[in-house]
């Protein structure tokens, strides 16, 4: 059974959870993009660009926490990276959040920009208080001139011969994009050397996570987006396997010069069953729309057939990208929880007059059926959110966290400013969402990919991400 999208419009309660405090004439205010979260106990923090310019970075991250299962949430900002706030970089970019249980060390990585929008280092920035204060950053690696898309993850899992190692993904653009990983045992005080995949795989994008053997699993796209990609480790972080190739990509480009693209969001459940999502479009007649779609691994190695999330029909006509996928931590298997937040246009078709939503959808069963849709945030026109070189920007991700039993998703919303150029900052469901089955559910068994499927999305990666 598919459902049609109906004409209908968001009715759900949002928390603004980080806003952009900085009044630099470089940058665009008001401003926010691109947010990731991390959710462990009753804690969940979220991170994301502050302030952000149009040739790349932004003038600081901005940080949120909740102590409470994201009722409420108090926010600040990074210390000793731009200018804006005691560093000597004019710029940052890439937020990504995580947390080390075994050191009690919660951590945000990200990418500082000189002024000539160079990319030297990987900062990870600190926080030993349950993420109220922060640290300087400390160095994950430095030597290039364009490092992009960092993404760092924990091992917290008790079985594991590797707790407290922890990961951080990166590309050396300079280097044809060649994919990094970096590792720490010292909760995040010191990393080492970066390494390469087994192969020397160029890529971007990628998402560490990690099974409960310890087993760390990186699906990432490729360097011309054309494809998934995924490589691990089985001995902490000592060596990287090569790449695996987890699917091609066939991606239509969004209307409205939104900036857009098939960037990966990995999630895993407590059994360590992976499951990557992506925007594409192989479901819909001449790729003129998009779907989020999604494989599975429990090895990394391999992986299954491309499945579509029914969010509704391929006829519909709607086009859905930046998926934020969530999976419970406390679910696995066939009652794993999965959750869905992204962003669409009602009609894809809509030229300059674009109205971008926010959506999410659910589903109880680890990906078998799904919740019908629901309308989450917006609408809101395209021209309302900031702009870069690479387009219009809500973020290349967003998030979706679970914390006690509901699932949060975070992503940016702009409104029509007063007194500013901008009036865009991230948002949360006020109440989250639960994990309660609905009397609709929808399954995309029987879909079949249509034959001759071609993006007609050309690749970002003449200039890097950060830009």
């Amino acid at each position: 059974m598919m459902l049609n999208l109906p004409a209908a419009h968001a009715a759900v309660a949002l928390t603004q959870i980080i806003t952009d405090p900085f009044t630099n004439s470089t940058s665009q205010h008001k401003t926010e993009v691109e947010p990731d979260t991390f959710a462990y106990g009753s804690t969940i923090i979220a991170a994301a660009q502050s302030g952000r310019f149009n040739d790349g970075g932004a003038s600081d991250i901005g940080w949120s926490r909740s102590t409470d299962n994201g009722v409420t949430w108090t926010q600040g900002t990074l210390p000793g990276i731009t200018t804006q706030n005691g560093g000597s970089y004019q710029r940052v970019s890439d937020a990504s959040v995580a947390y080390d249980a075994l050191h009690n060390v919660w951590m945000i990585s990200s990418i500082p920009i000189t002024s000539s929008v160079t990319v030297p280092v990987v900062f990870v920035s600190r926080s030993t208080d349950g993420g109220a204060t922060w640290g300087n950053p400390v160095t994950v690696a430095s030597g290039s001139t364009s490092f992009d898309k960092n993404w760092t993850v924990c091992d917290n899992n008790a079985s594991s011969p590797y707790r407290g190692h922890c990961y951080t993904e990166f590309d050396d653009n300079a280097d044809g994009d060649r994919l990094k990983m970096s590792t720490s045992t010292d909760g995040g005080l010191t990393w080492g050397a970066a390494k390469n995949t087994g192969n020397n795989a160029t890529g971007l994008g990628g998402q560490p996570v990690v099974q409960p053997n310890g087993t760390v699993i990186v699906p990432s796209a490729n360097a011309s987006e054309s494809a998934i990609l995924a490589w691990r480790s089985t001995d902490g972080g000592a060596t990287w396997s090569s790449t695996v190739t987890v699917a091609t990509v066939a991606d239509h480009a969004p209307a409205g010069s939104l900036r857009s693209g098939p960037m990966p969001s990995a999630e895993i459940d407590a059994a360590g069953k992976v499951y990557v999502a992506w925007q594409d479009c192989r479901f819909r007649t001449a790729c003129k729309s998009n779907d989020i779609v999604y494989s599975t691994t429990t090895n990394g190695t391999t992986w299954t057939a491309v499945t579509r999330v029914p969010i509704d029909s391929t006829t519909s006509g709607v086009d859905h990208f930046i998926p934020g996928l969530g999976v419970d931590p406390a679910t696995s298997g066939t009652t794993a929880k999965l959750g869905l937040t992204y962003y669409f246009y009602r009609t894809a078709a809509c030229g300059t007059s674009c109205q971008l939503e926010v959506g999410y959808i659910q589903s109880n069963d680890g990906g078998t059926t799904w919740n019908a849709h629901t309308d989450v945030a917006g609408p809101f026109s395209i021209s309302l959110t900031p702009n870069t070189t690479q387009g219009r920007m809500v973020g290349d991700y967003i998030s979706t966290s679970w914390i006690g039993g509901k699932a949060i998703g975070a992503f940016a919303v702009a409104k029509t400013p007063s007194g500013s150029a901008f009036d865009q900052a991230i948002y949360v469901p006020a109440t989250g969402f639960t994990a309660a089955a609905g009397s609709f559910v929808a399954t995309s068994s029987g879909d079949h990919a249509l034959p001759n499927a071609v993006s007609d999305h050309a690749s970002p990666k003449s200039a890097i991400r950060n830009q």
